[in-house]
This record gives C-alpha cells, sequence and structure tokens, in this order.
C-alpha cells in the first residue's frame, strides 16, 4: 500500500471522466475550479484531486468505486469537508455525499432509532427526531453543517460526551459499499451468522472470515496496546471485537476515517431530549483557574463543562453576530467556564447549579457566576460557545494562523490542571500563542498554537511540538485523537502510540478491507509524514493586482480570499443568511468557501486580473446573491460579496459591460424617468408582448413585478411640505435613495414627518446616487464617481457630526462600507461614513425622551408584527435598532424571522435567469413563515427587495418599520 497512489495520465483521466458520466446519475466535475474547491477542508492541508462526483444513492456510489478501481485512482467520501486533521482531502476522486444523499429515510420512535443517509446534517436529524423527544446523543459545535457520515468517518464526540459517549456508541448498523465496488450490511451478528457469512469468495465474506484469526492473533497487542482513557478517535477499533464482545462491523467501522468501507445509509441510535437546559458561566482571571474549578463542576454531575478562553471573548465583541453576549458577562474574563446541566425538572437542575456555585464560592473559583436559566438568558451564550473554532480562527493574519495539530489530545479530568500547564509550558519554550477551548469535562481541550507555515524554520517547530505533546500525553495515558481523529496530522505517530505489534494487525485490518489500499489511503496507516500536503509550506504567489475596492487585509485581495480556513459555517441551512445559494443547491462551489477558494485559485495565476475574468469562475460566482452575510456570519469575515464585484470589474475590463448590467447601474435615472412620466411609464410592466421582449432582450424575468412609478416622488413633496415646528434638535439628512425617491415616497414622507415631529431639522439629499447597483454588477469606476460626488455633496452645508439616515438600507449603508473601500482617503467620503445612521436608532432615542409619544389605541395595538430583517443591514449594522423601534409600538408583539435572504437581492431576482432560484430561496424560510403568520399579523421589513419579493412570493404587503410608527403616531 502507498499513501499517494500516483496520478493518472491525462488521457486516462479524460476515459475515467467520461466514463463516471456515463455511468453515474449523479453529476461529475473534473475542472480545474472544481478540483481546488476540493482540494482543503477545515484542516492545514491541501492535496488536489483527479475530479469530483455527487452520487445520488449507493449504486452511484458502487458504480464510481468500481470504475475508480479500475482506473487505479484512489477514492475519497466526503460529507462536510469540516475534518480538522486532513481526513477529507486526497488525490483521487472525491465523492461529496452531502448534495444528494441526506434523505432521512425513518425515525422509530418507539425502537429509538433512525435510518439516515450519510449526507444528512446532525441538527436536521435532531429536528426530525426532535419532534418524538429524542435526538442524536453526540453534540458537535459544528452540528449545523456536520454530516452523519464525516460523525461515522471520525467517531465523533462533542460537549455532552461525558454523558452520551460518542459516535460509536449509537451507530447500530450500516450499509456500505466495499473497496471492489460490491455493497454489504454491518452490524452485530452471532457466530452462527458471522460463519455464514464467511461463506463464498466475495470481500465481504473473505472480511467475515479473516477478521476475527486477526482479532485472535492479535489479543495480546489489543489488550496492552491501546491507550487507557476511554475518549478515543485514532486507530481501527480492534478492541471492540476482543474478549468477547459482540462481533459487531458496524461499530468497528466508526472511526476509521473512509479508509476500509464507504457507509451509504446507517441506522443509528437515539436518546431521550433533556426538556429543560440551564447553564452556569464561571468568570475567571486566568485559564489556569478555569481549568482547576472543573473538579468542582463534575463532582455536581452536569452534562457538559465548556472552557473558552480571552481569545475567544475578545474576537466575540468585534462580531455583530455574536456582540450580545458582551453586554451579559461581568467584567473581563479571561476565561469562562461554561456547565450546564440538563433533564425535565427544572428546581433539580437549579439545585445542581446552587450547589455548584457554593462549591466555587468555598473553594475559591472565580470571581462571578452567571446563571442563564430561560432560553432567552442562554442564546448569546449557546451562540458563541458553538462558534468557538470559528471566532478563533478570526484571529488570524495573513498566514499565521491557529492551526490544528495538537488540538485534539485528552487526559483523564483529574490529570488536566497538570497536563494543561505543562501543555502550556511547551508552547512558551517554543514562542507559540494559543487559543484554549474545548471539553473539560472529558479532559479534551483544542488547543490550537498560532504559527505561521510560510515562514522559515516554523513547519519544523510545530513538529517539534507536535512530538512533545504526543509524548507528553503518553505520559497521562491519554490519547491523541480524542475526537477529531486522525487524518494527516496524527496518523505518522501511530505506530509509535500503538506499538509495532498492534500497527501491524491495523495495517492487516487495511489490507483485508482494501487489498488494492484505494480507499483514502494515507489515513490511520501507511501515512506520510504530517508536515506533507502543508496548504501553507509552499504557498502560491499572486501575481500583482491592482484593485479599485480596497481590501484592508495582509495580501490584499488574494489575502481575503486566502483568510477561509474551510470550516464550513457557509453550509448551514437553518439559521442566519449565509449561504442563500448554497441552501438551494446544496452545491460546495456555492457555499462562500467554495466561491472564496475559487477565488485563491484565480488570484494565485500569473496574471491576476486576466484569470478573474475567467468564465469558469463566473459560473461560480454568479449565484452569489451579495448579500453580504459572510461578511458577518462567516467568523473571518470573508466577503465573497466585496470580492465578486472586483472579479466583475475585471471581467468588464476585459469583455465590456453587459447592456443589462448598464441599466440597473443607471436605475436612479430611469426611476427618474419613470416617476416624470408617470402613471404612462407604469404601462409597459402590464403589456405581456413587452416584458416578453424584456425577457429576451434584457434578460428581465417576465415572471415579476416591475415597480411602480410615482408621479409625486419624494424630492416633489419635501420641497412643497412645511415642517410641524421649529426644530428644537439638530439637524438630520434623509438619503433620498432611488426607491424611497420615486416608487415608495410614503416612506420617505413617514421619516421626515416622524424625525420633524421629534424636533429635529430635516435636509433632504436627492442630488445622486449611492453607487450601490453600480457596486453590484462591478461597475465600480462608475460607483467611484457616485460616491465621490455623493459625499461632496452631503458634506457641502452640513452641520459638522450633524446625522445621515436612509430608509433603504443598502442604500445607506454602502456610505459607511463600500464608499470607505472605493475612496478611502477622501475626507469628504470618511466624514459621511462616521455619520451614518439607521433611521430607527434616532426615532427610539426620541421616543424614549418622550419628544415623540405613541397611541396606546392605534389599530396596530394587539397585533402581531413578524418582521423581517434586510441582509446588508444585519451584516453592516444589525437589527436591533429596528426591533426596538417596532417594541416601542405600545399593544404589539415584535418577532423577528431568522428567516435569512429572501432571494431577491436587489436586481438578483429581476434577472431571467435567476428567477426560479430566488424564489427558491424565498422558499426555504421566509416564505412558508408568513405564510403560516395569521391574517390579522402584520408584516414588516426595512429592505425594498424583501417587500417586493414578500409579495410577489406570498402575496402579503410588507409594510417599512417606520410607516408602522407613523400609524401609531400620537398627533398634536
Amino acid at each position: 500500500m502507498t499513501a499517494t497512489p500516483e496520478r493518472t495520465a491525462p488521457a486516462a483521466t479524460a476515459d475515467f471522466e467520461r466514463d463516471l458520466h456515463g455511468a453515474l446519475d449523479g453529476e461529475v466535475a473534473f475542472d480545474d475550479y472544481t478540483r481546488h474547491v476540493f482540494s482543503q477542508d477545515a484542516s492545514m492541508y491541501s492535496i488536489v484531486p483527479v475530479g469530483v462526483a455527487y452520487p445520488r444513492h449507493a449504486a452511484d456510489v458502487s458504480a464510481a468505486v468500481r470504475l475508480a478501481a479500475r482506473a487505479g485512482v484512489p477514492v475519497l467520501a466526503r460529507g462536510a469537508g469540516t475534518s480538522l486533521a486532513g481526513q477529507t482531502v486526497s488525490p483521487g476522486l472525491v465523492l461529496d455525499l452531502s448534495r444528494h444523499m441526506n434523505a432521512i429515510r425513518e425515525v422509530d420512535p418507539e425502537g429509538r432509532t433512525a435510518v439516515v443517509e450519510p449526507g444528512v446534517v446532525q441538527d436536521d436529524l435532531n429536528r426530525a427526531a426532535g419532534v418524538h423527544g429524542l435526538m442524536f446523543g453526540p453534540d458537535t459545535s459544528t452540528s449545523n453543517r456536520a454530516t452523519i457520515g464525516g460523525m461515522i468517518g471520525n467517531n465523533s464526540a462533542g460537549s455532552g460526551s461525558v454523558r452520551f459517549g460518542m459516535t460509536i456508541d449509537h451507530v447500530h448498523e450500516v450499509d456500505v459499499v466495499l473497496a471492489d465496488g460490491s455493497t454489504a450490511t454491518f452490524g452485530v451478528v452471532d457466530e452462527a451468522e458471522r460463519a455464514r457469512r464467511a461463506e463464498g469468495t466475495t470481500l465481504e465474506a473473505a472480511i467475515y472470515r479473516e477478521l476475527p484469526k486477526l482479532v485472535a492473533a492479535n489479543s495480546d497487542a489489543i489488550a496492552t496496546g491501546f491507550p487507557s482513557f476511554w475518549r478515543r478517535a485514532g486507530g481501527y477499533r480492534l478492541d471492540r471485537l476482543a474478549e468477547g464482545a459482540p462481533f459487531d462491523l458496524a461499530k468497528f467501522l466508526v472511526g476509521s476515517e473512509g479508509t476500509l468501507a464507504i457507509v451509504t445509509a446507517a441506522r443509528v441510535g437515539l436518546v431521550p431530549k433533556p426538556s429543560r437546559q440551564v447553564f452556569a458561566v464561571g468568570h475567571f482571571t486566568t485559564v489556569q483557574g478555569a481549568i482547576n474549578a472543573t473538579e468542582d463542576a463534575l463532582s455536581v454531575e452536569p452534562a457538559q463543562v465548556e472552557l473558552m478562553d480571552r481569545t475567544i471573548l475578545d474576537l466575540s465583541r468585534q462580531k455583530i453576530e455574536y456582540a450580545a453576549l458582551g453586554e451579559i458577562l461581568q467584567g473581563d474574563p479571561e476565561a469562562l467556564l461554561f456547565v450546564s446541566f440538563t433533564g425535565d425538572d427544572q428546581d433539580e437542575l437549579v439545585a445542581s447549579m446552587d450547589r455548584l456555585t457554593a462549591l466555587w464560592e468555598q473553594h475559591g473559583h472565580g470571581y462571578h457566576t452567571l446563571r442563564a436559566i430561560t432560553s432567552a438568558e442562554q442564546g448569546a451564550l449557546l451562540k458563541v460557545r458553538k462558534s468557538a473554532l470559528g471566532l478563533l480562527m478570526a484571529a488570524s493574519v495573513g498566514a499565521r494562523r491557529p492551526l490544528a495539530f495538537v488540538e485534539d489530545t485528552a487526559v483523564d479530568p483529574k490529570h488536566l490542571a497538570e497536563y494543561t500547564a505543562r501543555f502550556r509550558d511547551v508552547l512558551d519554550r517554543h514562542g507559540l500563542e494559543a487559543g484554549f477551548y474545548g471539553h473539560c469535562s472529558v479532559g479534551c481541550l483544542h488547543i490550537r498554537p498560532f504559527v505561521d507555515l510560510t515562514k522559515p524554520g516554523q513547519v519544523e517547530v510545530m513538529r517539534s511540538v507536535a512530538v512533545e505533546v504526543k509524548d507528553l500525553v503518553r505520559e497521562y495515558g491519554g490519547v491523541n485523537s480524542s475526537e477529531h481523529g486522525d487524518g494527516l496530522a496524527r496518523s505518522e505517530f501511530n505506530r509509535e502510540l500503538f506499538g509495532d505489534e498492534l500497527y501491524e494487525a491495523m495495517r492487516q485490518v487495511k489490507g483485508l478491507f482494501d487489498p488494492e489500499g484505494r480507499l483514502n489511503p494515507g489515513k490511520i496507516v501507511d501515512s506520510p509524514a504530517m508536515t506533507d500536503h502543508l496548504r501553507d509550506a509552499d504557498p502560491a504567489v499572486p501575481g500583482p493586482l491592482r484593485t479599485r475596492l480596497q481590501f484592508d487585509v495582509v495580501g490584499g485581495m488574494f489575502g481575503a480570499a486566502d483568510r477561509c480556513m474551510n470550516i464550513g459555517l457557509c453550509r448551514k441551512s437553518t439559521t442566519g443568511a449565509m449561504c442563500p445559494s448554497y441552501i438551494a443547491t446544496r452545491m460546495e462551489e456555492h457555499s462562500t468557501r467554495g466561491r472564496a477558494g475559487a477565488l485563491v485559485k484565480a488570484l494565485s495565476e500569473g496574471d491576476p486580473h486576466a484569470a478573474l475574468a475567467d468564465e469558469r469562475l463566473h459560473e461560480v460566482l454568479d449565484l452569489c446573491l451579495m448579500c453580504k452575510a459572510c461578511k458577518s456570519e462567516c467568523p473571518l469575515g470573508v466577503d465573497v460579496s466585496a470580492m465578486k464585484s472586483e472579479a466583475l470589474a475585471a471581467k468588464h475590463d476585459r469583455h465590456g459591460v453587459p447592456l443589462r448590467s448598464r441599466v440597473f447601474g443607471a436605475i436612479r435615472t430611469l426611476n427618474r424617468l419613470g416617476a416624470a412620466t408617470a402613471p404612462l411609464s407604469n404601462l409597459p410592466g402590464r403589456i405581456k408582448p413587452l416584458r416578453a421582449l424584456m425577457d429576451s432582450k434584457l434578460g428581465i424575468a417576465r415572471q415579476r413585478e416591475l415597480p411602480v412609478f410615482q408621479r409625486n416622488t419624494l424630492p416633489r413633496w419635501f420641497k412643497g411640505h412645511t415642517a410641524p415646528a421649529v426644530p428644537t434638535q439638530g439637524t438630520v439628512t434623509l438619503l433620498a435613495d432611488s426607491f424611497t425617491s420615486y416608487t415608495e415616497p410614503g416612506i420617505g414622507q413617514a421619516v421626515v414627518q416622524l424625525l420633524e415631529q421629534a424636533g429635529h431639522a430635516v435636509r433632504l439629499e436627492s442630488k445622486g446616487c449611492c453607487g450601490r447597483p453600480s457596486i453590484s454588477k462591478g461597475m465600480l469606476d462608475d460607483a467611484r464617481d457616485k460616491a465621490r460626488s455623493l459625499a461632496a455633496s452631503l458634506c457641502d452645508g452640513a452641520e459638522p457630526g450633524s446625522p445621515i439616515v436612509g430608509c433603504e438600507p443598502s442604500c445607506i449603508l454602502t456610505l459607511r462600507a463600500e464608499h470607505v473601500d472605493l475612496l478611502p482617503d477622501d475626507p469628504n467620503v470618511r466624514d459621511v461614513a462616521a455619520r451614518v445612521r439607521l433611521p430607527e436608532e434616532l426615532l427610539v432615542e426620541a421616543i424614549d425622551e418622550g419628544r415623540l409619544r405613541l397611541r396606546e389605541d392605534s389599530w396596530l395595538a394587539g397585533r402581531r408584527i413578524l418582521f423581517h430583517g434586510h441582509c446588508h443591514q444585519k451584516a453592516e449594522a444589525g437589527t436591533t435598532a429596528t426591533v426596538a423601534l417596532l417594541s416601542r409600538i405600545p399593544g404589539v408583539v415584535v418577532e423577528e424571522l431568522d428567516a435569512g435572504c429572501c432571494g431577491m437581492a436587489g436586481s438578483f431576482g429581476f434577472e431571467s435567469e435567476h428567477y426560479d432560484i430566488s424564489l427558491q430561496v424565498g422558499e426555504d424560510r421566509l416564505f412558508p413563515a408568513v405564510r403560516a403568520a395569521a391574517a390579522e399579523t402584520v408584516i414588516a421589513a426595512t429592505g425594498v427587495s424583501c417587500r417586493q419579493q414578500i409579495f410577489h412570493g406570498t402575496e402579503r404587503n410588507a409594510w417599512h418599520p417606520v410607516e408602522l410608527v407613523l400609524e401609531a403616531l400620537a398627533r398634536g
């Protein structure tokens, strides 16, 4: 067996690709961009595969394995690609089992089992099981994208393993494809059944025949070679077949990292889901102090004990997505210890929490204990705890990243404090800093040192630390791989850790299951050195590139794309907005990390400007809605929206600007002309032949309603209106955007009236466009000119520091974000950016100070308001002020939807080729939530696109929040 079989010749590869296309129902892709996107996982490794296939069913997997064997190509089965040790990178054929093979076939509440395909995401299984009061026991922090197949391959555990064990404890039966393409079903069999299955000449028969002999021949090594600590995710689990244990090949395969067989379905066990959970969150002045408090925590039998250090806490405070945590913490802790108690009796849980608090006070552990009993109190805590890995990764600067190579050790918790102190000594001796987080309850801390592998000597430093930590964990009887597996990072050390005899037995296991060494070779046994295939050790040197936008990270635009560490949060599908097109298609290239990877490839070329115009790259970028969710929800802030604008600009440089892009970029001019000629200008939108012509010539979908131009525009109304009183507050400038001005002037009128009623003088800025439409179409030179002109106009005669507000979030927030990126040295732009506020912020202040009074008996009293926030607002400013404003209306109950992107995204939903995907995105969560709302429920949305999409998809009108406040205003 070889670690990395040689690549096939180009002609043979072409034949292999053609054969796969003919044999599989799923898609096949061998282009360079797809191969690059699948060359990395969440580890520090990178290996470019031969190609990628997306099987639709087990027969596709079987056919792919047979064809790969014939072509001499290795095969890697991959789920979410969130492996931290390099398990899911390979030079062979990658089978992405997450796209199509993601069905939950059965949930059996009586038997407490479920039958799932390997691409089922853990949270999706838990939702289906939760209906019956059940859940899948292992609780990974990546549960919103981790697949069950990947968890089986890895033997994942998570924060609740002190109570629920590891994945191996919950797998009952698996359907598999073996190395020769044959299929089998593995589970517990008695001796008679094992003997029956051992008959014949098939690979399955050979496994049933030879494996018991192998176990018997190596019984002494099996008994003594495995580490004594129970939380093991390394090596092949021969111990599960020894000493009279049931012959259970399903459990034996768990943790084998796809090196023995490919799982195509699994029957897994479910456990009762506790109905209640409470948290005690200890605040500590040192990480070591938090670890020292673990023993007291374990004495009160918690469900979880989790550590988080200052590195992660500080980063959470910098992100809109996670900022709520900082508001509930006391002081400035160096570390937090999250201790949870779960069950069905809340009084008992609170009593346990009280006992822990008393113990900590008695023993002097920590300086404060936060008690989180309700879901509302726990929300911010859970969000940050689940995102610890991503937040730690956000501390990366250039190629200096917190790397996963010693992050998965575990020792008995009674040794954890001493072990961690000595671990820190190792890091200090090598001059490395590290982030600390993980599962104190089971002695597993995910310690990730910051290393820049591009610098001389740092690869050697990393290896030295890995060797010292490996020796240290052995000294304490712990394990080198406790839940993240061996992969490329730790397999090299398995011979030493397990001993020659047991390691050779594991090699024999590999040879028995996979005689030709084709299934994910180089993992667990016969692996390369941990320093081979490092992503950053021999980095690409991008060619020179001058961008229009400023990318304020090390390495410019290349560095902005290369910040992605592939942790896969962009593959989540049930919370937040990132990433809407991935949610719709489940294609890896449509995720944020897929697009970032494609951009890295283009930017690594000798002429990156030319590469940015590549058609295949723009196929990858095409379905990006530019919602900006990645800017805030991706912990590393990988802003694909900005990079897509830059790539479009490069494409325009090479091929010219398409007519439709010019039309949308000139939307302010078109809207102004439309309003000037209304109502005649509204007729073309209703004439079917004209809509068909627009569809065929411009690519504007005939199914989509066009905005209605208003004759009485906002500038015209403002010029004729009279302020109600002499101002008592400062002047506020209202940006009259292209939509508030000409198609929805009532919203602008509402803001003016409310601000004036609150005592402000209002100045209307209606001279130009913010350039947002041009930015979205890559017309960045045009956008820069518009930004410069608008900023100068906004500063001309303005009171220093006076607020600038706007009704349309995407427009007003462009002044704060993209304008600065386009013109970083323009003092007017900087001044304007600092003055931008949402109108909701000023109105909340006015209500709270008594300058605006709202009626108790408005028609809104007693109603529920269902609010959908604009994606750009969520990314750049957050929705807190809007929810607060709506909540100030007397008698209403406000519910903010977590419904992702609406799918309209400005011009995206108008474009013929994007119309269907636009509706598909809306149907994910938004449309069903709106349809489910009672008739008397009021729908609110801040974005013009959102309101258009809500009406188009549900036939329900949505109000802008300021309109609702005006409805409730007490006059006089």
